[in-house]
């Protein structure tokens, strides 16, 4: 990438990933990539693009290709004969992204967002997500080893939160709207100095969608469709996607900028009302749909992007009720075999009533975004602590930042976990029952020294809690191992065993240990009250770092 181009301005300045959103000139946040188009042009017209994924384009990328790039892009354009037929439409032609390594194009978005932490050495991460980034991230994100804290909204499906979890995600389910989980995401990465990602106010975020218009383009023999159709939340995708339809007509490859269709759930459906209102603003709405991974009432400044492309390019934004988007869906089953989730039937149903308001051409060509799948991940692989239940206060509605200050507090005290190593199962269930009850710590059991050290390395705990003698792996054993490992060498560790300590034993311990003691010797109470006197010790640390 050469440099970033404000919108407003003009002015051009440098790119870094810690660089500012905003114009250096003028403060305005919407800045926008330019690449050498020339030589990419070169590389299209030699026919020297390679590779199968996304990453075949990455000269007209803001990150460079990972060593070990994850399968994620170059997913199929299918022909929809008999949807299609049935609509009057023979060239009506489905991007099916349920081929990404998560079923959703937000595997695009993921790929290029995590390439950029690991290309800056970062190890952990905030989003907030209605669903299908989460899973995305979560996926990307324990392939790269990051640490990632995903907040959702309490009502998304649990199979989403579930899957978040699955891949090894911090997941915390609020009980406020989108728009407030957001809020108390950016303030939780804020207060413990963690990455949030802002979805289209990150760069790479938004750059990564652009790669589904040149994949379209590319398999169309570099033609643009007529339309291209997707049902939105918070627009980031279809925003992408037309930037990248620009850039390509820009280049020359391709004969237009094709027509958008943005299609929302009627019951959430902020954009669609500004757009017939001729607004080029939209107002929140609270939502009201079942389709809850569309519910995002506050879709800002994106939408102000999308409505000004539309004057420019053409297109139309519509809603379609959930009734209409689940008909849609099984309609889509029945005909092509390609079975949906609701929120990508929204944009075969905002289809279905383009046609039937006449809005489209018979023999126009038109592309359809198909994301995400209806078959839930496995619900039995999970324990019964794979989320942090965060609840947003009810004076939210007279003072909402108070409500979410407090949330937000409610979150921090919950975010503490402890890992308890020990192969007796009555010792281990009592020192978690206490540790529960004391302020609602999330405790971690392994039953013996090689699982303790997976789990530390896997959850990263604010504390260790084991015993000496374990079969296999011994106490010792595990505290060299995870003092050797630069993700677990500063976690606190506490020794509980019945073991007689020699003075040898005891002298390494103490360069390894926060505290050993002998089991017996203090009282269970007493002895959790040692633990949280450490947990607390460690974190007024964390804060005068």
């Amino acid at each position: 990438m050469t440099d970033l181009v404000c919108q407003n301005c003009g002015h051009i300045q440098p790119y870094t990933f810690r660089s500012s959103n905003s114009c250096a000139q003028c403060a305005n946040d919407w800045l926008e990539t330019h690449y050498d188009y020339a030589s990419f042009r070169e590389l299209v017209s030699n026919q020297q693009l390679t590779g199968q994924t996304l990453w075949r384009y990455a000269s007209v990328l803001p990150v460079p290709a990972p060593s070990s790039p994850t399968y994620v892009g170059g997913t199929p354009l299918v022909h929809a004969h008999r949807f299609g037929g049935l609509l009057g439409l023979p060239r009506l032609y489905i991007k099916d992204e349920r081929y990404s390594p998560t079923n959703s194009f937000k595997d695009r978005q993921a790929a290029l967002a995590v390439a950029a932490l690991v290309a800056n050495n970062i190890r952990e991460c905030v989003i907030a997500s209605t669903g299908n980034a989460a899973v995305a991230y979560a996926a990307a994100c324990a392939a790269a080893g990051i640490k990632l804290w995903v907040f959702m909204t309490s009502v998304v499906p649990e199979a989403k939160l579930r899957e978040a979890a699955l891949f090894g995600a911090e997941v915390i389910k609020v009980s406020g709207n989108y728009d407030q989980t957001k809020q108390i995401a950016a303030d939780f990465a804020q207060n413990r100095n963690i990455i949030y990602d802002r979805g289209a106010n990150s760069i790479p975020a938004r750059e990564a969608m652009k790669t589904i218009s040149y994949e379209i383009c590319e398999q169309l023999g570099w033609q643009a469709p007529d339309w291209y159709i997707q049902a939105v939340s918070g627009g980031l995708g279809p925003l992408g996607v037309y930037h990248g339809f620009a850039e390509l007509h820009a280049m020359g490859l391709t004969q237009r900028v094709p027509q958008t269709a943005i299609i929302q759930a009627d019951g959430c459906s902020p954009m669609v009302q500004a757009f017939h209102a001729g607004k080029s603003v939209a107002e929140k709405v609270v939502p009201n749909t079942r389709i809850a991974i569309l519910s995002t009432g506050d879709p800002g400044k994106i939408y102000t992007r999308l409505w000004h492309r539309i004057q420019t390019s053409g297109g139309t934004m519509e809603a379609v009720t959930d009734e209409e988007a689940f008909s849609a869906m099984r309609l889509l089953a029945r005909t092509e075999g390609i079975s949906v989730e609701p929120a990508t039937a929204v944009a075969f149903a905002g289809l279905q009533k383009m046609v039937a308001q006449g809005q489209v051409n018979p023999e126009e060509l038109i592309v359809v975004n198909c994301t995400g799948h209806t078959f839930p991940v496995d619900k039995h692989v999970l324990n019964d602590q794979w989320h942090i239940d965060v609840h947003v206060s009810d004076t939210q509605q007279s003072a909402p930042q108070e409500g979410l200050q407090a949330a937000l507090e409610q979150l921090n005290e919950k975010a503490t976990t402890v890992l308890l190593i020990d192969d007796n199962p009555d010792d281990a269930q009592l020192v978690q029952r206490i540790l529960e009850r004391r302020k609602a710590y999330r405790v971690y059991r392994a039953n013996d020294g090689a699982d303790g050290v997976r789990q530390a390395i896997e959850r990263l705990p604010d504390a260790i809690v084991m015993d000496l003698m374990m079969p296999n792996m011994d106490g010792f054993q595990v505290m060299s191992t995870l003092r050797q490992h630069p993700k677990t060498r500063d976690i606190p560790i506490i020794v509980v065993s019945a073991k007689d300590i020699t003075p040898d034993e005891r002298h390494h311990l103490a360069t390894h240990t926060r505290a050993v003691y002998q089991k017996g010797s203090l009282s269970p109470v007493a002895f959790v009250e040692q633990v949280v006197s450490v947990i607390e010790h460690k974190e007024r640390d964390s804060e005068d770092q």
